[in-house]
């Protein structure tokens, strides 16, 4: 089973590698415009296979893609001094327009994930340009609020002496600022988390949700602050995704694909709990949310629609 990666810097090379650690597929492709690069992390990601499992690893150029059944997409362009939201994302739609369809060509019926940022909105461009080819809109799957998802049952675990897999919530909306920590539908097992906390004798009041919200939501800019980028937990989120997809697991995972319409907002691209299997996202989870997440996931919504319709006021 082949695994393309079409972007190898740090997101793309570190998802290549947690695939080589958990023995993730048969064989990895790295596609880049700096092919000196992507032979680069080829022949150093090769170096690890002895210590890990026995994968092959190579690089090239977007022909080496055919066969692939899942490829991600980690191409883009860094923001500019001065550069406006709006001129960056243009430029990375611009570079999603020509990369989508060199996928495509090579690999038309692989399974397609975004990594590149905002995630949001380049998976419904991504979708938009894949649909040209005929390509449906559930093959093309944002990594959205994985890693945010990952991140706030991480922290719960550790407030909890939990195992992390054990606790079930979700952040749903935008993958950024306006995301939405599902805190009415957490549990620890099947026990709902004040029953949890009430049981164990753990705080679970306003001020520790706004703790760990404020560590989830603020995230990456703590870590980026500190390193200069994030890259662990995405390139494992972006593993876990390909895993579910090459072995059709059918996982419920928080990813993004564009829906017609959320909460009252139309033709909108967000996170939600979906279920996924080999084809991509196979259907969406009902969320039985409190009126005020309800009112917040609308509002995160509404962020992700109002991006687009500038795209879109701007020609894109």
């Amino acid at each position: 089973m082949k695994v393309g990666i079409v972007g190898s810097g740090l997101v793309g090379s570190t998802a290549a590698y947690a695939l080589v650690m958990r023995g993730i597929g048969r064989e990895i492709v790295l596609v880049d415009l700096n092919e000196k690069r992507s032979r680069a992390e080829a022949a150093d990601l090769l170096h690890a296979v002895p210590f890990a499992e026995p994968l092959q690893i190579t690089a090239g150029g977007y022909e080496r893609l055919a066969g692939s059944r899942v490829v991600i997409i980690g191409a883009g362009v860094g923001q500019r001094p001065g550069e406006t939201r709006l001129q960056l994302l243009s430029r990375n739609a611009a570079v999603f327009r020509d990369v989508v369809p060199q996928v495509l060509a090579h690999a038309p019926d692989a399974v397609l994930i975004v990594a590149t940022n905002p995630v949001d909105i380049m998976t419904h461009l991504a979708a938009r340009y894949a649909a040209e080819h005929g390509v449906p809109s559930s093959r093309v799957i944002g990594s959205g609020t994985t890693l945010d998802t990952a991140r706030f049952r991480a922290l719960l675990g550790l407030h909890m002496g939990v195992d992390p897999k054990h606790i079930h919530g979700y952040v749903v909306g935008e993958h950024g600022d306006s995301e939405v920590l599902t805190w009415s539908l957490v549990t620890v097992g099947a026990v709902p988390l004040e029953d949890f906390c009430t049981q164990e004798e753990l705080c679970v009041d306003e001020a520790m949700q706004r703790n760990i919200d404020d560590q989830v939501r603020n995230a990456a800019c703590t870590i980026i602050e500190g390193k200069g980028a994030t890259y662990y937990g995405i390139g494992s989120a972006l593993a876990r995704i390909v895993e579910v997809i090459l072995g059709d697991q059918r996982s419920v995972l928080t990813v993004c694909t564009p829906v017609s319409e959320l909460e009252g907002v139309r033709d909108v691209t967000v996170s939600l709990p979906s279920l996924v299997g080999g084809a991509g996202v196979i259907s969406r989870l009902p969320l039985l949310l409190s009126a005020r997440e309800h009112a917040l996931l609308r509002a995160s919504a509404q962020v992700i629609r109002a991006a687009i319709d500038e795209l879109e006021a701007a020609g894109v």
